[in-house]
């Protein structure tokens, strides 16, 4: 990780279009720079937002799933292009089926984490306040997603199909 005198911006001098993932080898190259923007993530908000560490690394723990997991694993999306309807697929879909007993609870943390990513890359002028407050909005549909995990867990017989379709996730390009 890099140290700056000035804390703000952390990430200056940061390209975009590195963290473009189009082959295996973006992929393991961005999941490693998206590790360096987090540890940047838990620095600025212990040291600048004055955070508790460990709420920090929570914030950062949650984020990570999200960016690592499915942003960039799944999606092959640029972290920085990522859009609102990637946080609902991702929570009100992706999380519920790849996950062994999914929960609001974590479910939460992960999405507290995001949000709080995403206005880092407001502070650091990397996106626009807008896409972080849509973003952040999405982040808050807590009683969406206990739906949606409670619906899934009613799931009878080939109620599978109708379930998918409320909130499709297309399959992740190869």
């Amino acid at each position: 990780m890099t140290t700056f005198t000035k804390l703000y911006p952390l990430l200056q001098g940061l390209n975009k279009t590195d963290y473009n993932v189009e082959t295996l080898d973006d992929e393991i190259r961005v999941d490693k720079l998206c590790v360096d923007i987090l540890r940047h993530l838990y620095q600025d908000l212990t040291q600048q937002s004055k955070i508790a560490p460990e709420q920090a690394g929570e914030f950062c723990h949650g984020a990570d799933y999200f960016l690592r997991e499915f942003i960039i694993a799944d999606r092959r999306v640029n972290l920085f292009d990522a859009m609102p309807i990637h946080v609902r697929q991702f929570a009100g879909h992706w999380y519920i089926i790849r996950t062994t007993e999914p929960n609001l609870t974590e479910l939460k943390g992960i999405l507290s984490g995001t949000a709080e990513f995403y206005r880092f890359l407001v502070r650091q002028g990397l996106i626009t306040e807008s896409v972080a407050k849509e973003i952040a909005s999405q982040c808050q549909e807590l009683d969406y997603y206990q739906q949606r995990i409670d619906d899934f867990w009613a799931i009878e017989g080939d109620g599978y199909n109708a379930w998918r379709q409320a909130c499709p996730v297309e399959p992740a390009a190869e």
